[in-house]
């Protein structure tokens, strides 16, 4: 059976398009296990942040798990609860209206992920009351800050 894991991912960019940082945290209530990630990049967008947490949280995941996969961007949840994926692949990575996909370098390195893990998407309202939620959006932001100080000290 595989192990349940649940992800909080989040995303931060000011301004949008500017700095970026992106924020996880990973539990595991069966290994009683807790694990945080964030990291930042120069000329992103919120959107590009929000795909990368969710990159760099699966793959943290050492071996196929049963994931449960919290966010605050009804992009990222969207593009897989509603197929959207499915659709923009069949239409050779172009939109409804035949416009190029944005991220779509992202959304293809996230594909494997499904094939890999049983993936569950779950949308949370950003800046609510989930706590694990408001702890990812706080290293997003954390990390951004930090690459702003970095970039100031040169």
């Amino acid at each position: 059976m595989k192990p349940r894991v649940r992800i909080y991912c989040d995303g931060a960019c000011s301004p949008n398009p500017g700095l970026g940082g992106w924020g996880v945290v990973l539990i595991s209530d069966r290994h009683s296990a807790r694990r945080e990630l964030s990291g930042s990049a120069e000329g992103t967008t919120n959107n590009r942040m929000e795909l990368t947490a969710a990159i760099r949280a699966l793959k943290a995941l050492k071996f196929p798990c049963h994931v449960d996969i919290f966010t605050d961007s009804e992009y990222l949840k969207n593009a897989f609860s509603e197929r959207w994926l499915e659709k923009w692949q069949a239409n050779g990575w172009r939109t409804a209206d035949r416009k190029p996909v944005s991220n779509a370098d992202l959304w293809q390195e996230l594909l494997p992920f499904q094939q890999m893990h049983d993936l569950h998407w779950h949308w949370v309202r950003g800046h609510g009351d989930d706590v694990e939620n408001n702890r990812a959006d706080h290293l997003a932001v954390e990390a951004r800050l930090e690459l702003a100080r970095r970039l100031e000290g040169n």
